[in-house]
């Protein structure tokens, strides 16, 4: 569609290229006009401004501006029809995009709202897009949504405001990220959020020390400061570079590099009897290795038993190689 346009925009202007350069040169031959003359000349015909002529013409230069006028008034009218449009069906693309957007939120539950798309918004939605987690991103700057709105869904608005928060699909979401680096900002969206979905596990940023409880006492159930960890993994590199570097290499930046996987026992427990982690043996059947339990309060063991009795709600943390989380993924068709 936009090609076809491209192409009519294209046709126009080069139909009033044309045609101002026959009137150039019809004036110029046929009245003997400088060319400076010609343009001008030209220029008032086919606008239809009403200027008086330049001199006296003769007869023939007066049966030329007769048909010079009646061409310029045609390709006037394609070339406004044609900007008319393009206008009026971009603005209608844009809507029909919209609407589409819209009912694709409508249709997700359990998914992931971000609220704004920041530098920590952006990462937050790459490393959710590895995961293939299904999220909406909630952005009120135009451009930044006309640069990713191909890859992202977004909702344009305010996060303040409840009617934005709803169109994103809070009411049904499972997660919810505040990443605006305003913490007031932060603060009401995340009370805003609480009173939307009771069960909405919210993770909100947090600028200033001072933030931190109020932020929690308001109802997220997690408050990350960007700054803060920054710092402290610089401060790591200096004084354990090598165990920070070895950490770094675990971190999970796509289905290619994963090495820790959280899996929940009952993936297990539907496919075979299990009872602890020693009747799992994922060590020899997948080459991963369990380095940690949570039990179903939330309650994190580091380096579990063999004999550690497993509870159907609990979860384990399993380190390996990509080719290994691969192999138990597929194993236990674990998504």
């Amino acid at each position: 569609m936009l090609r076809l346009f491209k192409s009519k925009i294209i046709l126009a202007i080069s139909l009033m290229l044309t045609i101002l350069l026959a009137g150039m040169f019809g004036y110029h031959f046929l009245s003997g006009l400088s060319w400076l003359d010609a343009m001008y000349m030209t220029v008032i015909t086919i606008t239809t401004v009403g200027f008086t002529e330049v001199g006296p013409m003769p007869i023939q230069a007066k049966i030329f501006t007769v048909f010079l006028i009646m061409g310029s008034v045609f390709i006037s009218a394609y070339a406004i029809s044609v900007v008319t449009e393009y206008v009026l069906s971009r603005n209608s693309m844009q809507l029909l995009k919209k609407k589409r957007v819209r009912n694709m939120i409508k249709n997700l539950s359990g998914h992931v709202v971000i609220c704004g798309f920041g530098r920590n918004g952006m990462q937050a939605a790459n490393k959710l897009k590895a995961y293939k987690m299904p999220f909406v991103v909630i952005e009120k700057d135009k451009e930044v949504i006309e640069r990713y709105e191909n890859d992202v869904l977004f909702i344009e608005g305010d996060v303040n405001e409840d009617q934005v928060l709803l169109a994103a699909g809070v009411d049904r979401a499972r997660y919810l990220i505040t990443a605006v680096p305003d913490d007031a900002v932060n603060l009401f969206v995340v009370l805003s959020a609480r009173q939307l979905n009771t069960n909405l596990f919210i993770i909100s940023r947090a600028s200033q020390v001072t933030s931190l409880k109020k932020l929690e006492f308001a109802g997220a159930d997690k408050v990350i400061m960007p700054d803060k960890i920054g710092g402290d993994h610089m401060a790591s590199l200096v004084v354990m570079p090598d165990l920070i570097t070895f950490m770094d290499q675990l971190s999970v930046e796509g289905e290619n590099t994963t090495n820790l996987e959280e899996v929940e026992i009952e993936d297990f427990t539907d496919q075979m009897d299990c009872k602890s982690i020693r009747d799992l043996d994922l060590r020899r059947k997948t080459g991963c290795t369990i380095i940690g339990y949570i039990d179903p309060e939330g309650k994190y063991l580091i380096n579990p038993e063999a004999d550690l009795e497993l509870e159907p709600k609990g979860k384990v943390i399993v380190l390996g190689r990509p080719e290994q989380i691969r192999k138990l993924n597929e194993m236990f068709q674990i998504e």
